[in-house]
């Protein structure tokens, strides 16, 4: 055989043996990268959007150590379930939701997880719930009273929002009536009546949702705010209020200077049995990309502006309920443990 000829051989042959060789590398370093799943609720939701920008932040922080992907769920307690049994790492949540979960409460009564409950891990923005209904029949809702037994879309039922308000019903005594509807007709069943409000919330007074972006460009709304009695019950009852500025997110006039709405605050828990070095490296990779976050969606500023306060803010409204081990690591290191509070799987 001639020498060329098998020269081309032998370098076409190692050619093939490196190629092997570099894709059994790759294939080995995929499966010693571990899962990181990031549930969250639907794709048309706040907390999917913004989960997909800090997946980038979370994998360097955890050196390429983990693959983090984000697994969106009808609703914000179906994310949390994902979480706690055992389909996901990281459950979307909020404080609201929290409660519920601890007693045994709505889409939480004889709930037994599979893994193991949330605990408190990192509370990343507030949002305000407030309601709204079409400029066309505005003159007949004048309080939050007016729309007690009528047809409502409290947003998707399973969210955070959805139950916001069934704690502000509770609170002022007012019939729930919820109907569910696909949140992207929500234009269509305002203008025909099928639902005569809707519930709106924004992110930080500043970012709205993507389907009611799409009914602020399809149709006239006026916010409804709460009448001066009603905002003392809601506030003798513990829950607090919010202003926001419409012209902050909405594009056109919505009828009111100022909306009262009421704020609930969102997380991203998780189980206590996720490392807690995972956890720690997690929220000091946020905690120093705080700006860059606000950067990139104005519902962050809040916690850019005070990310250890936020992280107490949210213990503290329901300080019962453990904190992760990384969360208490960080909190520490930044003077702001309270002693009082309970370290999960640990007394202190």
């Amino acid at each position: 055989m001639p020498k060329a000829r098998m020269s081309g051989r032998i370098a076409a042959c190692a050619a093939a043996a490196m190629a092997v060789f570099a894709a059994s590398a790759l294939q080995a370093e995929a499966q010693e990268r571990r899962s990181l799943r990031w549930s969250t609720s639907n794709v048309d939701s706040y907390g999917y959007k913004v989960a997909a920008s800090m997946v980038k932040i979370l994998e360097q922080a955890l050196g390429n150590a983990y693959t983090v992907t984000v697994q969106p769920y009808p609703s914000t307690i179906g994310a949390m379930k994902a979480a706690m049994d055992g389909n996901g790492e990281i459950g979307y949540t909020a404080d609201v939701g929290m409660t519920q979960l601890y007693g045994g409460e709505g889409g939480f009564k004889n709930y037994k997880p599979a893994k193991g409950l949330l605990v408190h891990t990192w509370y990343a923005y507030p949002m305000e719930s407030f309601m709204a209904t079409a400029a066309s029949r505005a003159d007949q809702y004048k309080c939050w009273g007016d729309f007690s037994g009528k047809p409502v879309f409290f947003t998707t039922a399973g969210f955070m929002n959805w139950l916001n308000f069934q704690r502000i019903y509770k609170a002022l005594g007012y019939q729930f009536k919820h109907v569910e509807i696909d949140p992207k007709t929500q234009a269509d069943a305002l203008q025909s009546g099928s639902i005569v409000g809707a519930v709106a919330y924004t992110t930080a007074g500043r970012s709205l949702s993507s389907y009611w972006k799409e009914t602020d460009i399809r149709m006239d709304v006026k916010l409804v705010n709460p009448c001066p009695n009603e905002i003392a019950k809601l506030k003798a009852a513990g829950l607090t209020i919010s202003e926001v500025d419409p012209a902050m997110t909405f594009s056109k006039d919505v009828g009111v200077k100022q909306v009262f709405g009421v704020p609930i605050l969102f997380a991203y828990n998780v189980r206590a049995d996720l490392p807690g070095d995972v956890v720690y490296k997690m929220l000091n990779a946020f905690y120093q990309n705080r700006d860059k976050l606000a950067a990139t969606d104005p519902g962050f500023t809040p916690m850019a502006k005070d990310f250890v306060g936020m992280q107490v803010a949210g213990i503290n409204a329901n300080p019962d309920i453990p904190v992760h081990a990384g969360l208490a690591q960080f909190l520490k290191e930044h003077n702001a443990w309270n002693e009082k509070w309970k370290v999960a799987g640990g007394n202190s």
